[in-house]
């Protein structure tokens, strides 16, 4: 593997195992101040708008510029992929179990390898195949799906469904328009249109009032603060970044590290009971990424 694909395939990696400790945030904030979930998704959501444009004006205040065609590639970045995902989503978890809508979004590298076949023509070679149903495996595995109550509706399959395909358009939106803008120029206004959009959906001004009325405001707003930042800016950079150096369909096998980082999460800050098939689908998700980065010899 050549020096900038292994920087790229570091990157990613790394993005997933900051995605991967959202659950202490999202349980933090729950218990600070009672916000819901999508709540939380609008502040992750609007503190990240913010300082991406921060940092974009900061570096450089010309990457503001964008063409004209190009807003509705934003629109689908910020509404389509960010927005819609975090939506289905959590619409999914109200209709299901947990387990099972976490397997439907981490279809997500199905739907990317599928994409990637059509709009980019990447070749589909053995290890990606292998790779990509190895991790899916490991997926099912440590999500516990066996143990979980299948009364499923057809909609909710659909809506989980819709969750992974959201999840899998960052890599494909977000190659095509680096291919015409900066990192920053793409994750900042990717942040804007999808955080305008969730503040249509928190219910804002319930939002701002369990703010006001929580008994340890400044504690909270650091924690606001933190959460924009390890959880929406922090990987999305690192992510971004590594898509410029790794090709779509790669990435986003990578990036499904990030529910094995969640269940040792788990296990070691909240004490939950990690099973066999746990432990069993993490080696899974590990043998994928080793799999993945392995050159076949000539």
């Amino acid at each position: 593997m050549n020096t900038s694909k292994s920087n790229g395939t570091f990157l990613i990696l790394l993005a997933g195992i900051f995605w991967g400790s959202m659950g202490i945030f999202v349980r933090g904030l729950t218990d600070l101040a009672g916000f819901t979930s999508i709540q939380v998704v609008s502040i992750r959501l609007t503190v990240a708008a913010l300082t991406f444009s921060l940092i974009l004006l900061l570096k450089d205040p010309k990457g503001f510029r964008i063409k004209m065609k190009d807003i509705p590639l934003f629109l689908g970045l910020g509404f389509g992929s960010i927005l819609f995902f975090t939506t289905c989503y959590f619409t999914a978890i109200r209709m299901m179990t947990l387990s099972i809508a976490a397997i439907l979004l981490y279809t997500s590298p199905i739907w990317v390898m599928l994409l990637s076949l059509c709009l980019f023509h990447e070749k589909m070679t053995r290890n990606k195949l292998l790779a990509l149903i190895i991790s899916f495996v490991g997926c099912v595995l440590v999500s516990g799906l066996g143990s979980a109550d299948s009364n499923v509706s057809l909609i909710g399959i659909l809506i989980g469904l819709g969750s992974g395909l959201g999840y899998g358009l960052y890599s494909i939106l977000g190659t095509i328009a680096l291919r015409k803008y900066s990192t920053y120029t793409v994750t900042t206004y990717t942040f804007l249109t999808a955080a305008v959009g969730s503040l249509f959906l928190c219910s804002l001004p319930d939002l701002w009032h369990k703010i006001t009325v929580c008994p340890r405001k400044p504690f909270l707003s650091v924690f606001i603060i933190l959460t924009g930042l390890v959880t929406a800016v922090i990987p999305f950079l690192l992510y971004t970044l590594g898509l410029e150096q790794v090709e779509a369909s790669r990435a986003a096998i990578l990036a499904t590290i990030e529910p094995m980082v969640a269940t040792l999460i788990g296990v070691v800050v909240f004490h939950e009971y990690m099973t066999v098939l746990s432990v069993i689908g993490i080696l899974c998700i590990l043998c994928a990424i080793v799999l993945l980065n392995c050159r076949r010899p000539r």
